[in-house]
């Protein structure tokens, strides 16, 4: 059982196709891009009659710096209304304001040049000037707004085939424990009726945990839902199945993609537990450093005995994807077959410093 997964927080609250330059990082990393592109700019002028010179430099410097921090100023005062409307008129707005801002600062450059007598009247024609930075300037803004645009339609590509495969797998993996949870509570409402209420509350609980619309949840809400399925299980395959959690480190704020643990210990039933007729022990260890969480599965291994469940490799994709997705490449997820011992090691960075109380 899996829910569709949903972005952090920042996506959610913030898809728009322009990078927020509300965020300081994202200014300095626009002021790098913008001295590189002043020294590509001299360097492209460059010739055996026109050698290099600083006030050239500095000159496009200036220009190029004051251009990137207006227009990141303006965009950040106008981000609310600018999601608001089509992308479409969003880029047009973008794009006139840029040119203006360009037209501007040339204007101001040539006059603080003439200011310090460092350029003559009459060495330039203005009109030459500004209809060459304004030509460039709309050509680099075109080409910047649709790199944005086709970034934006791929991550919505990604995010929609990451939400199909994952409800897929839901598809496919709740009607079998549905059925197997069906006949354990069939069998125990003559027997013992108040376990079997245990058992509908708990399967209750898992299904409105697979409903829930929601991209993290507590780890310990997480590790509360696992203890309910494994009751399940163990009320189905008896002293077949038996269980240890280890913890170190926990912290009640810790938290974690709804629905990433579950899947991993049906695995480990599944795959390991199941295909013997001896008794099996899934060991569960969660431990929190400080700055990542890390999640250690074992379970029996059985090399010589082909699984009957295909549904592994797609619930182990469908996680890896989720964890990046929420967490970035830090995250992993690894497994190792050694002997009879089956291993499952997830990890991603998480620090309480960046958690809202």
């Amino acid at each position: 059982m899996q829910q569709s997964p949903l972005i952090t927080n920042s996506q959610t609250t913030d898809d728009f196709f322009i990078p927020d330059f509300c965020n300081m990082q994202s200014v300095l990393r626009l002021l790098v891009v913008t001295e590189l592109l002043a020294i590509f700019l001299v360097l492209a002028d460059l010739d055996q009659q026109h050698p290099f010179t600083w006030s050239d430099f500095a000159l496009k410097s200036f220009l190029l710096s004051w251009v990137a921090i207006s227009i990141a100023a303006i965009i950040c005062g106008l981000r609310p209304y600018l999601r608001r409307i089509k992308r479409s008129y969003a880029a047009f707005v973008i794009f006139f304001m840029f040119l203006t801002l360009v037209a501007f600062f040339t204007f101001a450059a040539e006059g603080l040049l003439l200011f310090l007598q460092i350029r003559q009247p009459g060495d330039i024609d203005l009109k030459t000037v500004l209809a060459r930075n304004v030509l460039m300037g709309g050509i680099i803004a075109g080409l910047v707004l649709r790199y944005f645009y086709l970034q934006e339609q791929l991550l919505r590509k990604q995010r929609a085939e990451l939400t199909a495969r994952v409800q897929a797998l839901q598809a496919r993996i709740r009607p079998h424990f549905l059925f197997n949870s069906m006949n354990i509570i069939a069998s125990l409402i003559m027997v013992d009726p108040d376990k079997a209420e245990q058992v509908v509350e708990d399967l209750s609980a898992l299904f409105r945990a697979s409903l829930k619309a929601e991209g993290e949840v507590s780890l310990q809400d997480e590790i509360n839902l696992c203890q309910r399925y494994l009751g399940i299980e163990k009320l189905r395959l008896g002293k077949r199945l038996d269980f240890e959690w280890r913890f170190d480190n926990l912290q009640p704020l810790l938290r974690i993609p709804a629905l990433t643990l579950q899947p991993l210990l049906e695995n480990a039933i599944y795959h390991g537990v199941e295909p013997s007729g001896e008794v099996g022990k899934v060991t569960i260890l969660i431990r929190w450093t400080g700055q990542e969480l890390s999640i250690v599965i074992t379970n029996p291994y059985h090399a010589d005995k082909k699984s009957h469940h295909k549904s592994n490799s797609m619930a182990l994709n469908n996680i890896r994807e989720r964890l990046q997705a929420h967490y970035g490449e830090q995250s992993k997820l690894r497994t190792q077959a050694v002997g009879e011992l089956f291993t499952t090691q997830l990890s991603y960075p998480f620090s309480l410093e960046n958690t809202e109380s």
